[in-house]
C-alpha cells in the first residue's frame, strides 16, 4: 500500500508529548518491517483526542481511539495484515458498493426489506445540503468525547496515532482485518470512507477487533436521503442489518441515519 514516510520508527525523538504508549508492529504473519501504529498505555479522556491530533497531523500521524472489549483485546491480538491491503485511491466506492450490493442484497435481505430497491444497485446517495461551513474535526473530537467520558460507550479506550494520508485510510494502514469474513483487503471498504468523508464530512474514530465508529458531521436531514445511504451501509456492512433489529432499510434509515453523528459497524 502506497503511503507517506511512516515517522513512528522516530517517534522517541520527534518532540511529540505523548503519553506513556506502546508501538505495534505484530501482526498475523509476524512482526512488520516498521511500527503500524502508536497507542497509549492507559485509557484516554474526554479532551485526548484534540491533543493527539494537534500533536500528531505536525509529522503525518492521525488519531483513533481502540477498543479491547470486554476481553482487554489490544491490537497486537487483532491478527493486523498490512501485506493483504491495497492503496484505497485505487478503488471507487460506486464500484465497489456496487459489487457488494449484488452479491447480498438478494440473499441477505427478504424482498419487503429492500424495498423500495431491487437486485441492482440504486447507486450512491446525494450529498446533504449544508448551510454554512462544517468542521468535521471538530465534530470527531465531540464523539471521541462522548465515547470516552464515564458514562460513555467506550470508558477504557485508548488512544492511538497512525500514519495516514486522511482518515478514511486508517483501517487499511493499520492492516485491520475486522471485516474479514466480507472483504479481506479493506482499502476497498476504505474507498467507501473516503467518500463519506466528501459527501457527510465522517472522520474513523474508533476501531475494535470487528467494530468500527465513525463521527458524521453533515448525517442525512431528510427520510430519502437516510434510505438512499442505507443501501450504502447495507452494501458496506451487511451485518449491521440482515442480523440485528431492525432487519428492513427502512426502520434502519429511520433509526440509525436520520440526522445521526456517528455511525457504528459490526461485522460478524
Amino acid at each position: 500500500m502506497a503511503t507517506l514516510p511512516n515517522p513512528l520508527p522516530s517517534l522517541a525523538t520527534s518532540g511529540l508529548r505523548l503519553p506513556p504508549g506502546t508501538l505495534v508492529d505484530a501482526t498475523h504473519d509476524g512482526p512488520w518491517h516498521e511500527p503500524l501504529l502508536w497507542y497509549a498505555d492507559g485509557p484516554a479522556t474526554p479532551d485526548t483526542w484534540p491533543r493527539l491530533l494537534d500533536e500528531g497531523r505536525k509529522v503525518g500521524l492521525l488519531p483513533v481511539l481502540l477498543d479491547g472489549g470486554i476481553r482487554g483485546e489490544w491490537p497486537e491480538k487483532w491478527e493486523l495484515s498490512p501485506g493483504m491491503m491495497s492503496y484505497p485511491g485505487d478503488h471507487h466506492a460506486e464500484d465497489v458498493l456496487g459489487e457488494f450490493w449484488e452479491e447480498y442484497a438478494e440473499d441477505e435481505l427478504e424482498e419487503t426489506a429492500i424495498d423500495p430497491f431491487g437486485p441492482e444497485w440504486p447507486g450512491l446517495a446525494p450529498a446533504p445540503a449544508v448551510s454554512g461551513p462544517v468542521d468535521a474535526e471538530e465534530w470527531a473530537a465531540g464523539i471521541a468525547a462522548r465515547l470516552t467520558d464515564a458514562d460513555g460507550r467506550m470508558p477504557g479506550a485508548r488512544a492511538a496515532l497512525v500514519p495516514a494520508r486522511r482518515s478514511a485510510d486508517i483501517p487499511a494502514a493499520i492492516g485491520w482485518t475486522g471485516p474479514l469474513n466480507h472483504e479481506n483487503d479493506v482499502a476497498r471498504l476504505c474507498a467507501v470512507l473516503r467518500s463519506w468523508e466528501d459527501r457527510f464530512g465522517t472522520r474513523v474514530v474508533a476501531l475494535g477487533f470487528d467494530r468500527l465508529i465513525v463521527s458524521v458531521a453533515t448525517p442525512p436531514t431528510s427520510p430519502e436521503e437516510a434510505l438512499a445511504l442505507a443501501a450504502e451501509h447495507f452494501a458496506f456492512c451487511p451485518d449491521n442489518i440482515a442480523h440485528n433489529t431492525p432487519d428492513t432499510l427502512q426502520a434502519y434509515a429511520d433509526q440509525h441515519l436520520l440526522g445521526q453523528e456517528s455511525w457504528s459497524f459490526w461485522w460478524d
